[in-house]
C-alpha cells in the first residue's frame, strides 16, 4: 500500500511592529505641528499621510497577517485605513476633486467618524495591557488625541479640545519613535537594549 506524507510548512515574516510604529511617529509628527500652530496647510502633508500614515502601516499589517497576529493584522489595517480616509478628507478640503465637494462638506460626519476610532482604540488599548507598556501608552495617547477630535468637531470647547488632541498626537509621535527604535534595536541585537515595559499582566497571568 503507498503511504504518503504530508508536510505542514508555516511561512514566516519579520516583526512588522518597527514599520508601523515609524510610520505613526512620522504622520503623527508631522500632523501635530500643523495642529499646533508651527507648520501651516495640508499641502504637503498629504504625501506623508498616504504613505507613512496609510501604505506603512497596511504593509505591517499584511505582515502580521502572514505572522498570524489578529491584533497587528487589525490595529495596523484600521489605522492604516484611517488615515487614507484624512488624506481623501484633506484632498476634498484642498479642492482637488472640484468646489461642490468642498461646498457640501460637514465636519461633523468627520467628527462621527472620529467617534467611531475613539470606541475602536478604547478596545485596542484594553487588549495592548497584555503587549507592552509603550505600545499600550502609544494607544493610550491615542484614545486621548480621538476624544479631542471628536469634541472639537463638533465645537465643543473648541480651542481646549483642539489643543488636547494635537499635544497628546506629539506626545504619541515621540513615544512612537522610541518603540520602534526599541523594536528594531532589540530585534538586530538579539536581546533587550531598549526596554518597552513588560505586560500588566491582568488579563494573562
Amino acid at each position: 500500500m503507498d503511504t504518503q506524507t504530508y508536510k505542514q510548512i508555516k511561512v514566516t515574516s519579520a516583526d512588522p511592529s518597527a514599520l508601523g510604529l515609524f510610520g505613526l511617529a512620522i504622520i503623527a509628527l508631522v500632523e501635530s505641528t500643523e495642529e499646533l500652530g508651527l507648520t501651516h496647510g495640508f499641502a504637503f502633508m498629504v504625501p506623508w499621510v498616504f504613505f507613512l500614515g496609510g501604505l506603512a502601516q497596511l504593509f505591517a499589517a499584511y505582515l502580521d497577517a502572514k505572522n498570524d497576529s489578529i491584533f497587528g493584522t487589525t490595529v495596523w489595517g484600521a489605522y492604516g485605513l484611517f488615515w487614507i480616509s484624512l488624506g481623501v478628507t484633506w484632498l476634498i478640503q484642498l479642492g482637488v476633486f472640484g468646489p461642490n465637494f468642498d461646498a457640501d462638506e460637514d465636519i461633523k460626519q468627520v467628527g462621527v467618524a472620529f467617534i467611531g476610532y475613539l470606541i475602536f482604540s478604547i478596545f485596542v488599548t484594553i487588549a495592548a495591557m497584555e503587549t507592552n507598556k509603550v505600545l499600550f501608552f502609544v494607544l493610550l495617547l491615542l484614545d486621548i488625541e480621538f476624544l479631542g477630535l471628536s469634541l472639537s468637531s463638533f465645537n465643543i470647547l473648541y480651542d481646549a479640545t483642539y489643543e488636547m488632541a494635537a499635544v497628546s498626537e506629539l506626545f504619541c509621535a515621540f513615544l512612537s519613535f522610541y518603540g520602534s527604535g526599541a523594536i528594531l534595536i532589540n530585534t538586530c541585537f538579539g536581546k533587550t537594549v531598549l526596554p518597552l515595559g513588560k505586560p500588566f499582566g491582568i488579563f494573562v497571568k
